[in-house]
């Protein structure tokens, strides 16, 4: 392969007519540029380069008609985006395959996690169960918790801080 200067680039410009050398000479010009693009897209060296070569070869394949067209350049980038783009396709299609023969949440783990909850909340007294559940499950403030059970916001705020403590020591021990 010879080596080309800036002048000599300057100087010779391809043709591109379908023919014998044209796509020789298309290649030269355009491959380089192309994978920059593709690298640029797809982040991977080797997916680039596989692309572009998937590229080229479907325009050699065609070059008798691609090579007589207006812009064969832009027939160039519009089969290497519709390659990433099947190839983008053909992977997020496995990888949702992938996805569903992958086990599911342990739903025995659920359950038991479901009733070592719920003893640990029987150990509590009537009002501390019913502090904790208005307070930090339905988020009711100690004022408005304190109006529905008839007693003192400060009352709520002590029955819900001793539940959320006896339950740290209880749930503590189940795991």
């Amino acid at each position: 392969m010879k080596e080309l200067d800036a002048v000599s680039l300057l100087e010779e410009e391809p043709v591109f007519t379908a023919g014998g050398s044209s796509f020789e000479a298309f290649f030269e010009d355009q491959h380089a540029d192309l994978f920059g693009a593709l690298y640029l897209i797809t982040r991977d060296r080797y997916e680039a380069e596989e692309i572009m070569q998937d590229a080229f070869l479907r325009m050699w394949e065609r070059w008798d008609k691609v090579g007589s067209l207006a812009d064969p350049v832009g027939y160039l980038y519009r089969t290497a985006m519709n390659l990433f783009r099947k190839r983008w396709r053909r992977i997020s299609v496995a990888l949702k395959h992938r996805a569903r023969l992958a086990p599911r949440d342990d739903e025995i783990s659920q359950i038991e996690t479901r009733v070592a909850v719920v003893h640990a909340m029987a150990s509590l007294s009537p009002r501390q169960r019913a502090a904790i559940v208005l307070t930090d499950l339905l988020s009711y403030s100690s004022e408005e918790a304190g109006l529905m059970l008839g007693i003192a916001p400060a009352t709520v705020r002590m029955h819900t801080s001793r539940a959320r403590a006896a339950l740290a020591r209880t749930l503590r021990g189940v795991q």
